[in-house]
């Protein structure tokens, strides 16, 4: 599910939103233009926050651009990919189980 989260762009913020939610194992994450993360899945929900730069998300065979403040919460055990944009993404990342 996508949605904007507004004012959430410092990692401190990211991680209490998150946090706040009951998400656990939450990193901030920074990736390199063109880092590709193949089909995979997570056993719990897992939240996506971006910080700064972007990333092409695939669910259900949909590309969505994911870009600064935009947030995405892939379902425990729904495959997904994700490619960094031509900027990289710094991101915040949680789970929820």
């Amino acid at each position: 599910m996508l949605r904007k989260e507004f004012g959430i762009i410092t990692p401190d913020r990211a991680r209490k939103k998150l946090e706040g939610e009951g998400f656990s194992s939450i990193r901030i994450w920074r990736d390199s233009a063109g880092t590709l993360y193949p089909d995979h899945r997570h056993p719990g929900t897992h939240a996506y926050l971006i910080l700064d730069g972007g990333m092409d998300f695939t669910i259900d065979e949909k590309t969505t651009t994911l870009r600064q403040q935009d947030r995405y919460d892939v379902p425990a055990g729904k495959i997904h990919s994700a490619r960094m944009g031509p900027q990289g993404c710094w991101y915040a990342t949680g789970e929820k189980r």
